[in-house]
């Protein structure tokens, strides 16, 4: 197998037909296979998911769902996506792939683009690439909602590390460094992102908690369900993604 995909869920009914029909459309097609991560959803998540061909897993929070994922995935690669993205062109997985080989990455993420969102909503997420791009090679990031790694990397670091509650992607990447891989960012195509969070959650709150967390993990290490900081982040991550999820379904 060239390639498994691995999406972690929870009630994605309305974004989830999107994401894979953009996959659905790829040239990229033999040797790829779907596995959805299902976090105990209530609505027609894992009927539509079946309905594409994908296979399902028992999800969690997204670490825990992508490590569930992987662990059926037979591809020599793993492309970790989020729900609520697109993949922005019919060679994406294609020229991704060759590009991870051409730069011998082990572990590779992409740039971003906001989807449908304000001028304030591109400008932070041209601020986040030139941040990523600029500390690429002394402090790797990588973007959950667009992950590629080798299947032997991922094996070697065990995963994500699934008592991270928050930046547990970010984690991932830096663990790779050490370990010894090699971590980009890709420069073939941007992904463009769903802005409901930055939405719900609010865009300065959002852009301090992001920074905090920087600070935190240079300073003190990732941020574990087992501090009082975590079972913080933890709490709202459920609060504001359940009520992020029902309202964009009451909204359809």
């Amino acid at each position: 197998m060239r390639l498994s995909i691995v999406i972690p869920v929870k009630n994605e009914e309305r974004l989830l037909p999107n994401l894979l029909e953009s996959i659905r459309q790829q040239s990229l097609r033999e040797d790829v296979e779907v596995i959805v991560a299902d976090a105990g959803s209530t609505d027609a998540t894992q009927e539509i998911a079946v309905s594409f061909g994908a296979k399902i897993v028992e999800g969690g929070l997204p670490g825990v769902g992508r490590n569930r994922g992987a662990l059926k995935a037979q591809g020599q690669d793993i492309f970790f996506f989020d729900a609520d993205i697109i993949l922005p062109h019919p060679t994406f997985l294609q020229d991704c792939l060759r590009e991870k080989e051409e730069r011998g990455l082990d572990v590779a993420s992409c740039q971003v683009l906001a989807l449908d969102g304000s001028t304030l909503d591109r400008l932070l997420h041209h601020a986040y690439n030139l941040y990523t791009l600029a500390t690429e090679k002394v402090l790797p990031h990588a973007a959950g909602f667009c992950l590629l790694t080798s299947r032997a990397a991922h094996a070697a670091i065990h995963g994500f590390d699934e008592r991270v509650v928050f930046a547990e992607d970010h984690d991932y990447a830096r663990r790779a460094k050490k370990a010894g891989f090699k971590v980009g960012i890709l420069h073939t195509h941007k992904v463009p992102v769903s802005v409901r969070r930055l939405q719900k959650d609010g865009r300065l709150n959002l852009a301090v908690k992001y920074i905090f967390t920087e600070m935190y993990m240079l300073t003190r290490g990732s941020l574990k369900a087992e501090t009082p900081m975590g079972q913080k982040y933890l709490t709202n991550w459920e609060r504001v993604g359940d009520a992020m999820r029902e309202e964009e379904n009451r909204e359809s």
